[in-house]
């Protein structure tokens, strides 16, 4: 059965990483150099922050609630305003979009850099974390516009996929190493790779936008609905569910959620059309993104505290531990789209949801006293579905979205993204802070999320195949 939004074009021959003519394409390939670079930043302030947190205690002082808000600012504002700022992406143009995200990020990051106080870090971090989320879905358009044919679009996809393989792997690293000169410098970093990006963002073609009237009523209702459910999910990781004030950020969310919904039903120029949603397609890859993050950030929050609580181990033994998980995603990254092109994405998408699924509920499983090569050597296969879900997911999604959807596609995409992350890390909490109940907690974490990633894997059975899509 055919997906009514999808429409791809034949590739030829592939010669390097991606096929001409479009490799020779330097309009094309400055839009994907710019959208690595861009992926590269967004994800690096993501994770190298948070060894710094006791340097910056020291040097800013402050209590731990700041210091969490440090992290968690960022956090909220990039979930909270990644479904707004993929609809401006696609009524700005994605390269302005794009160019407006990164230049406001670069200064940003420079008030971090320059913060005389905890608070006024916060506030940057603040500015940080809503630059980002305008760079994330406009980097994928980027992409969309820059690569009209899907197989060299894929390649490119697996390209983009690096800046946020790099950073995670290499964020922990590389901020321990300047923090060790100055915390400062993991700010004033983002200046010159900003700086690079935006000029060679001014190689690449001109977005041609959407001219159709905002949707305010839409941003608006969208706006609150996932500041008060990401700020909720926060809490929760801190506090309960069952807080109050965790319960009122819930509940404004649900409302405003609703509201949301049944203004985009009625206005002529909604900022995410409901026909977006017929697509099988893109509701498939949608949830894949969601499950995707349950498991692949739930496991290492999980099994983090589990080594240091329960075994004893240092941060840096711990960090060793799951160094083959990471690396395995570092080195296959580049090569998903080549995978992807032999055995087919669908094909790809399941078989990484199936290993994430065996190495969760294989974690699960192990004795509490196994050796640590064992937790190590089970977690490659959870590591194994950042090259195998992310890439191909990523691409069949900008396949199956018109080229002036792609922007609000990509942020819905992300905002899924975000959310499954955010509640396995608050959630998981949840069940470990159980009085006396910390491994069961444990487990019925890694249990949860392998039972998420097998519903998971059955739906993208239902993807189409490459046959279909011709």
């Amino acid at each position: 059965m055919n997906d009514p939004c999808l429409s791809t074009s034949t590739g030829a021959p592939a010669a390097a990483v991606l096929d001409p003519p479009a490799s020779r394409d330097r309009h094309a390939g400055s839009a994907l150099a710019a959208a690595v670079l861009g992926f590269f930043v967004v994800t690096l302030d993501a994770v190298v922050v948070n060894v710094t947190l006791p340097t910056i205690r020291t040097e800013l002082g402050g209590g731990v609630a700041g210091l969490q808000w440090v992290v968690d600012g960022y956090t909220l504002m990039f979930a909270a305003l990644l479904l707004t700022a993929g609809s401006f992406s696609d009524r700005l143009g994605a390269r302005r979009a794009f160019g407006v995200g990164l230049a406001v990020f670069v200064l940003a990051s420079v008030a971090c850099g320059l913060t005389p106080g905890l608070g006024a870090l916060v506030a940057a971090r603040f500015v940080q974390g809503a630059a980002a989320a305008a760079v994330m879905p406009a980097s994928m358009a980027l992409l969309r516009e820059a690569y009209p044919e899907a197989r060299v679009r894929g390649r490119a996809v697996a390209v983009w996929a690096m800046g946020g393989a790099v950073a995670s792997s290499c964020g922990p690293v590389l901020g321990g190493a300047l923090t060790q000169v100055d915390w400062r410098l993991i700010f004033f970093l983002n200046v010159p790779v900003g700086a690079v990006a935006l000029v060679l963002l001014s190689r690449a073609r001109r977005s041609v936008p959407r001219v159709v009237p905002f949707d305010v009523l839409g941003q608006v209702t969208a706006g609150i609905a996932m500041v008060a459910l990401t700020f909720g999910v926060i809490e929760a990781g801190a506090r309960s569910f069952g807080d109050p004030l965790v319960a009122t950020a819930l509940a404004v969310a649900v409302v405003a959620m609703a509201g949301f919904v049944l203004v985009q039903r009625r206005v002529a120029h909604p900022m995410v059309p409901p026909d977006l949603f017929r697509s099988r397609t893109v509701v498939i890859t949608v949830v894949s993104g969601f499950a995707f993050m349950v498991g692949y950030y739930g496991l290492p929050f999980v099994v983090s505290l589990f080594l240091q609580q329960e075994r004893g181990l240092t941060a840096v033994r711990t960090g060793t531990v799951f160094l083959p998980m990471m690396l395995i995603g570092l080195v296959l990254t580049p090569f998903s789209a080549r995978l992807a092109e032999r055995f087919g994405r669908r094909t790809l998408i399941v078989a990484g949801l199936v290993f994430m699924t065996v190495g969760l509920a294989a974690v699960a499983m192990l004795p509490a006293s196994a050796p640590l090569w064992a937790f190590a050597a089970l977690m490659v296969l959870v590591g194994l579905g950042g090259p195998t879900v992310s890439p191909p997911a990523t691409a069949v999604l900008l396949d199956a979205v018109p080229l002036d959807q792609a922007g609000v596609a990509s942020g819905v995409f992300n905002t899924s993204r975000q959310v499954g992350g955010a509640l396995a890390v608050a959630v998981f909490g949840g069940l470990l802070a159980q009085p006396g109940a910390f491994l069961p907690g444990v487990r019925a974490s890694l249990w949860i999320a392998a039972g998420v990633l097998a519903v998971t894997a059955v739906l993208a059975l239902f993807l189409p195949t490459a046959k279909e899509i011709s």
